[in-house]
């Protein structure tokens, strides 16, 4: 007789495997199904070229939930975090900025280009840090229903008020003008030196198709503050081995508790019987049943593909239909024979074990989104950089290193269709080190192997419809009780049994475990 389960999880991203664990903690029989031969989705590491593992996808680790961590035991497991305490920004006219832990060396790095802003900084860091706080209630529970008429959903919602206007007028505003404004305006409130303002409006732009002038990126900019580390708010780090032993350890936390993992399995459609959810079946035919069925793939590939549009209400296809997904950002990763030198701050310094950020204007950012509206990648593109191996010698060869280097812009749908990417992408990978040698000259020789994804490779390899690193752009509209679509923001579907654990859902993107953790306790009836 086959063997049945309380809850079939499609898809092995850390999402998907944090809901597993969860649940299999609760005394679920849980199986996880993943396609690839190794799960992780776009959590993983890879060594694609020998002796060198790259963090192929997601590259850094802050916003996975504190609470996620103790639940799951997951140091036990082997989680294990490297603090990333530096930003180093190039500039073409030879000078720089470093802004590090510590404290006077970071003002006195501000400070040559604006006195006033070196004394602002830790100012703004401290009110980031305060609205960070403010809106961790609201990332780490389900969001309230503002349509609902259940009185527990109207008081959940008075509560949320109450604690955002409970802080005063100030707090309140600067609430609206998150929410609100572009990521250049909102940090020019603060600052008046370019040379600060551009490197730090990039993070409002990461996993959306937007400009750093265009409205509504300062959310994403605060949505990349509430980083959490050992405590430390506001904090990044590198995980140790990859950020694949970040999905490896939630793995083993699952199989723990008796959750069972099965990869290369790849789902080919949900079994819906009598409009209710009652198992999958996979690409080679097998059928699998369970009481529910859990999709940890983002919304266009769960409701268009697994389940298909004859088993939905017309209106609600359209919304999903209507949920932008829009990839943006494409990955470069390199495995290098030494270390790059920068012509403003040669040698191997402290510089190069942080984030290394080319973000020299707010006008070269911005041109390089004109770039990808009009469907050409970036030719002097936005790049974030990191060199794993300085902090973790266990991903390279002795004396050899790693580079991950995140891009953006490169469109899903370039000017001649998504599937041209296979005739561009070394281009974009040659542009991306172009980009690099602008600032680091010797980049060229020290290139043993180079791995580019572009947008499409991203759909391709990893799942991520339309190259979205987030399952759905962290636009206004696609946020909390209207993620992925209003009325159905709370883990479930409108087919019953059917569930949602992915970034898709509230309260997005990142390497956070949020949406997993949440769907499990909702389905568990846990708070």
């Amino acid at each position: 007789m086959a063997k049945s389960y309380d809850a079939i999880i499609i898809g092995g991203g850390h999402n998907a495997l944090t809901c597993a664990a969860y649940l299999a903690k609760a005394g679920q029989r849980v199986l996880v199904l993943e396609r690839r031969h190794v799960v992780g989705g776009a959590t993983i590491t890879e060594e694609i070229y020998p002796g060198f593992k790259y963090s192929a996808c997601s590259y850094v680790v802050s916003l996975l939930r504190p609470w996620i961590v103790r639940d799951l035991e997951l140091p036990k497991h082997g989680y294990e975090v490297i603090p990333l305490e530096q930003t180093f920004t190039p500039f073409p006219d030879g000078r720089y900025l470093l802004r590090d832990a510590d404290a006077d060396s970071t003002r006195r790095s501000i400070a040559q280009f604006s006195k006033r802003d070196a004394e602002v900084y830790p100012l703004f860091g401290n009110a980031m840090s305060e609205l960070g706080r403010q809106v961790k209630p609201i990332i780490d529970q389900p969001p309230p229903d503002p349509t609902s008429l259940d009185p527990r959903e109207i008081f959940k919602l008075a509560g949320l008020g109450r604690h955002i206007g409970g802080h005063g007028e100030t707090w309140t505003s600067a609430h609206i003008k998150m929410l609100t404004m572009s990521a250049v305006d909102f940090l020019s409130e603060w600052f008046e030196s370019e040379q600060l303002i551009a490197p730090m409006a990039v993070s409002g732009i990461i996993g959306t198709f937007l400009g750093v002038r265009s409205p509504g990126t300062a959310y994403v900019l605060l949505h990349h503050y509430m980083g959490e580390i050992d405590g430390s708010f506001r904090s990044w780090g590198l995980s140790k081995g990859g950020t694949g032993q970040i999905a490896n350890a939630i793995a083993r936390s699952a199989q723990s508790f008796g959750a069972e993992i099965r990869t290369e399995a790849s789902v080919e459609r949900v079994l819906i019987e009598r409009d209710c959810a009652v198992g999958v079946v996979l690409e080679n035919g097998e059928e699998i049943r369970s009481t529910r069925v859990i999709s940890g793939v983002d919304p266009h590939r769960t409701f268009l593909g697994l389940v298909g549009t004859e088993h939905l209400d017309s209106e609600f296809a359209t919304q999903v239909t209507r949920f932008k997904m829009r990839g943006s950002s494409g990955k470069v990763n390199l495995a290098l024979d030494g270390l790059p030198d920068f012509k403003c701050l040669p040698g191997h310094g402290r510089h190069l074990y942080g984030d290394i950020t080319l973000a020299p204007d707010i006008d070269t950012l911005e041109r390089a989104y004109d770039d990808a509206k009009y469907g050409e990648f970036s030719k002097t593109p936005f790049c974030d950089m990191v060199i794993p191996s300085l902090s973790d010698p266990s991903v390279a060869p002795p004396g050899k290193h790693v580079m991950s280097i995140f891009v953006q812009y490169a469109p899903y749908k370039l000017k001649e269709g998504p599937q041209d990417w296979e005739n561009q992408r070394e281009a974009f990978g040659d542009a991306v080190i172009d980009r690099i040698a602008e600032f680091a000259p010797n980049i060229r020789d020290l290139i043993l192997h180079r791995h580019v994804l572009t947008p499409w490779d991203l759909e391709k390899t990893y799942g991520l419809t339309e190259g979205n690193i987030f399952h759905g752009e962290l636009s206004l509209e696609q946020l909390a009780f209207m993620r992925p679509v209003p009325g159905w923001a709370r883990y479930r579907t409108p087919v019953r049994d059917l569930w949602m654990c992915g970034s898709g859902t509230h309260p997005g993107g990142g390497v956070m475990g949020s949406p997993g953790a949440m769907c499990a306790k909702t389905m568990l009836g846990v708070k």
